[in-house]
């Protein structure tokens, strides 16, 4: 039976999803949490593969197993062996064909950033941070040349190994939501450390350094050197991940500081 589960998940604590040796990876203890439950090594795919930091809110899974539990005790169950910063939201038998990577239609992160003249304090860890206030209007502008099918190579890791730096970017949106400035930002795929790379690159242009024009040439180029250094982790969030509504999957949670998806 295959069973998919939906993640929300504070990253802070963790060196990222992925596994790693040490068992720090969000992976690690939910896989150790499932097999508890199933009584048998669970392995899981995930729909993405979070870095160090970043958190999510709707995080979606599929693992295989042979062990027949209700389907609360996938959430509940597991709740209680994890980390009190990751909980499984909902739970859900799916086809033996679904594939919560590559059935995903598309990938939404979200961005927060407070600009102001003193560093976060309460949302320290959660959102990003520039000293000083900015030109959400120029950012905006500035982020419609990143929409389309595009090389993204200037905002891609050196490390990334991804077989194709071209992404479809559709949507890339700038917007001030209280104190904070919001990105948006959903494609298809994403490339290693792209969205942070996108957000230091639209400060640059909100804080004046660059003209708006320059996130055009920066795609032009596909130059990364020519590209603002990748910005802090703190305030990305895996915020959306759209599939085929024939797969019934539920909703996810409403998060107090990010956009409806």
């Amino acid at each position: 039976m295959r069973i998919a589960l939906g993640l929300e998940y504070d990253g802070g604590p963790f060196c990222g999803w992925q596994h790693q040796p040490s068992g720090c990876g969000i992976q690690d203890h939910l896989e150790s949490a499932l097999s508890g439950i199933a009584a048998g090594a669970v392995e899981t795919v995930a729909a993405g593969r979070t870095d160090a930091g970043v958190h999510a809110r709707s995080q979606v899974v599929h693992f295989d197993t042979s062990a027949v539990r209700e389907t609360g005790a996938w959430v509940r169950g597991t709740n209680a062996a994890l980390p009190r910063a990751v909980r499984v939201v909902w739970a859900q038998p799916v086809a033996d064909s679904f594939h919560a990577r590559f059935d995903a239609r598309s990938r939404t992160y979200h961005y927060l950033l407070l600009d102001d003249a003193v560093a976060p304090g309460q949302l320290a860890g959660k959102v990003g941070w520039f000293h000083r206030p900015l030109d959400v209007d120029a950012m905006r502008l500035a982020a419609t040349a990143l929409v389309g099918e595009r090389d993204f190579s200037a905002f891609r890791d050196a490390q990334c190994q991804a077989r194709t730096p071209v992404r479809v970017l559709h949507e890339a949106g700038v917007a001030r939501r209280g104190p904070l400035v919001v990105f948006t930002l959903r494609a298809n795929a994403f490339l290693h450390h792209m969205v942070r790379n996108v957000v230091g690159s639209l400060v640059y242009v909100g804080a004046g350094r660059q003209p708006v024009d320059w996130i055009a040439r920066l795609l032009a180029t596909g130059d990364r050197r020519l590209a603002a250094p990748t910005f802090a982790a703190d305030g990305l969030y895996l915020s959306a991940i759209e599939y085929d509504p024939a797969f019934g999957l539920p909703p996810f949670r409403a998060h107090p500081l990010l956009p409806s998806p």
